[in-house]
Parts: structure tokens; C-alpha cells; sequence
């Protein structure tokens, strides 16, 4: 007789990041009441770490342009889920029939910032593109200060079908006003030299929207302060809190070492609490011996390395009860994402798209989307 062997319940999650995807809307309406213009969200990176297509979901009521990703491969997750607003790609079409046709398959709308691209482009149709004007981030796009490449843009575009829009990127807006000034300025007179002025033209990221909302242009690009990250001057609501369960706890003695190269040695006896979270989860190894997490309510310093899976807290040799299973928050609590950030020596944008695909997301606030 064959035994049937019947499944329990799942097992408790080791890591997971809780999304607020309500507070992510909230953040999106303010920047909109902000700029006064619509919106093009930035959703790249699977929504910077927070799931692009569950990220999506819950914007399209809020009746955004479109949405914004780096990839065709990014582009053409969104349109599989059902996505059907315009998608830019913002990493500059490359110049081969391949990424034409990938593009197009997918119904997706490139930023060009080459002649060769943009020949490459019109020659297989007339379907909408935008151009991208290097203003000074010496990134990608036809250089501001390149007469020869701007001439030979104009007359390209002088007749070319589907271009409708034109957009450029600021380097310094979270810190350099005049830097911002002096981009936009330059961006206007390689607008005033083109046959025309497109239907969109865009250049506000979440700093320079917070920075001056005349810089919204006719749609907007929030990116960092949907998720909860700070944006310059202005404060987001938290988005994603990062948590993890207390899995061992220990006492130790004066001069006992913790984790590896024992770089950290207990000054006094006290209690040290094992997280069940590491760098293979995205937690960076610099916030050994300089991060923060929050336990129960009170913040406790990280005690010697990150390791893979685990990283171990310092409780101190007394204070409230902590025990087996508790909560761990890494960030998105007490202890806030741009803190986590700069104990790391990184920025908000690296410490949420560093979260791995094993740690779980779970969301919260919109119907529609479960947990995975």
C-alpha cells in the first residue's frame, strides 16, 4: 500500500521584503500634484528590486504616460503581464536589425543617441521614438556641444516619422542647483535648433522634480522616491522594509570574537542575536560592524562580518527580551533606507536592487498581487 505523505503548512520565511505598494501610489500622486504633469514612472531593474510588474499594476490606475525600464528584455516582461502603455527603453537602441525588431515585436519605444541607431530605427518604420541630448553627463546621446552630430540629427528628423519626443538627464540635481540650471539651459537651446518641438519632452528625475516642478516638462520620471528613497529636499513615504527572523541567540564572554577574521571581540560579556539574512540576500558586506538593525522596537549595531546567509547583532549585556523567531528589520523601519544606505558608504537605489530573488516580496495595500 503506497503512504501518503501530506503537506504541511509552508515554512515561516528566513527573509522577505514587505512592500507598501498603497504608500508607493501615495508617493506617486505627490510627485505628480508636485511637477503637474503626467507621469512616466521608472520601473527598471524589476522596479528598483521591487517587482516591476506588480510596481506597474498598481500605477495604472493612477493614469501614468507610460513607464520607463533599461532593457527590451524589461519591456517585454511588462507587455507579457498585460502591460499597455507606452514602455521606453532607456538604454540607447543599439544600431543592428536584431534590437529593431525585438523593440518592435514587443510594441516598445526606444531613446536613440546615435545617427546610426536613429538610421537604423527610421528605415524599418515609422513608429514613435524619443532622442536623448547629452547635456553634461557624458553618458549616452547626441552631445550638446557636437554641432556636426546636432546638424545631422535635425535633418534626419526634419522628415522623420514617429518622433515624439526628446529628453535629457541631470547628474547633480540631489546636491547641485546651478549644475541643473546649466543642463536645462543647454538642453533648451538644442531643442530651439530642431525642426520642431516634440510632443514630450522630459527631463525631471525625482531630484529635479523636488528641485524646481518646471523641470517636469511634459511628463515627468519619479524613479528613486516611488520606493521610498530620498529624492534631494523631498522625504518619500517608506515603501519596502527588509526583515528577517532571529535564529540563534548566544551569550558571550570578554575578548570572545564574532563571525569572520574576528573582527569584532566582545568588550564585555553580553548576548549576541544570529539574523537569518546575509550578502547572498543583498545585504552588503560593508555593514558589518556599521549597520544598524532594528529588533522589537530598538536598534542594535551589526557585530563583526555579513556573512552569506546569517549576520549576527550585538544586544548588548542587557535590555529587553529577545527571542527565537523575533523580528529583524534591516531597513524601511527605525532604522530607514538612506541610513542603511550611508552606513553601507552606497545610496538607496543600490541597497533595494541588491535584494536577491530568494528573499521573498510581499505585497500589501493593492488588490491583485500576491506575495512570491
Amino acid at each position: 500500500m503506497t503512504k501518503v505523505i501530506r503537506a504541511g503548512p509552508p515554512p515561516p520565511r528566513r527573509a522577505w521584503l514587505d512592500v507598501d505598494l498603497a504608500a508607493l501610489v501615495r508617493n506617486a500622486r505627490r510627485f505628480r500634484e508636485l511637477c503637474g504633469t503626467p507621469l512616466l514612472p521608472m520601473v527598471k531593474a524589476n522596479g528598483y528590486g521591487l517587482g516591476a510588474v506588480p510596481v506597474a499594476r498598481a500605477l495604472e490606475p493612477e493614469s501614468p504616460w507610460g513607464f520607463g525600464v533599461a532593457t527590451i528584455e524589461e519591456g517585454a516582461e511588462l507587455r507579457s503581464a498585460g502591460i499597455t502603455r507606452p514602455i521606453l527603453v532607456f538604454t540607447p537602441l543599439a544600431a543592428d536589425p536584431v534590437s529593431v525588431s525585438a523593440m518592435q515585436s514587443s510594441r516598445l519605444c526606444p531613446v536613440i543617441a546615435d545617427i546610426a541607431a536613429l538610421d537604423g530605427w527610421l528605415a524599418a518604420g515609422a513608429a514613435p521614438f524619443h532622442i536623448e541630448i547629452d547635456t553634461g553627463m557624458s553618458r549616452s546621446g547626441f552631445s550638446w556641444r557636437e554641432p556636426e552630430s546636432l546638424s545631422a540629427l535635425a535633418g534626419r528628423l526634419r522628415s522623420a516619422g514617429g518622433w515624439e519626443g526628446a529628453c535629457t538627464h541631470f547628474h547633480s540635481a540631489d546636491c547641485d542647483a546651478a549644475s541643473v540650471r546649466v543642463q536645462a539651459d543647454r538642453f533648451a537651446r538644442v531643442l530651439a535648433d530642431l525642426p520642431r518641438r516634440p510632443r514630450l519632452v522630459h527631463a525631471a528625475n525625482s531630484a529635479a522634480g523636488a528641485m524646481n516642478p518646471e523641470l517636469g516638462g511634459d511628463v515627468a520620471r519619479p524613479g528613486i522616491f516611488l520606493y521610498g528613497g530620498r529624492a534631494g529636499v523631498l522625504e518619500p513615504e517608506p515603501v519596502a522594509r527588509l526583515a528577517a527572523r532571529i535564529i540563534a541567540l548566544r551569550q558571550v564572554q570578554t575578548g570572545d570574537s564574532v563571525s569572520y577574521g574576528a573582527e569584532w571581540i566582545a568588550p564585555a560579556s553580553g548576548r549576541i542575536a544570529t539574523v537569518s539574512i546575509g550578502y547572498g540576500d543583498g545585504v552588503p558586506r560593508a555593514l558589518g560592524n556599521r549597520g544598524l538593525v532594528e529588533i522589537n522596537g530598538r536598534s542594535y549595531p551589526i557585530a563583526g562580518r555579513v556573512t552569506m546567509d546569517m549576520l549576527m547583532v550585538d544586544l548588548g549585556p542587557s535590555g529587553p527580551p529577545v527571542g527565537l523567531g523575533d523580528l529583524a528589520t534591516l531597513f524601511g523601519g527605525m532604522v530607514t533606507l538612506d541610513e542603511q544606505a550611508r552606513r553601507a558608504g552606497t545610496v538607496s537605489y543600490e541597497l533595494l536592487t541588491a535584494v536577491s530573488p530568494r528573499v521573498a516580496r510581499v505585497y500589501h495595500g493593492r488588490s491583485g498581487e500576491g506575495a512570491r
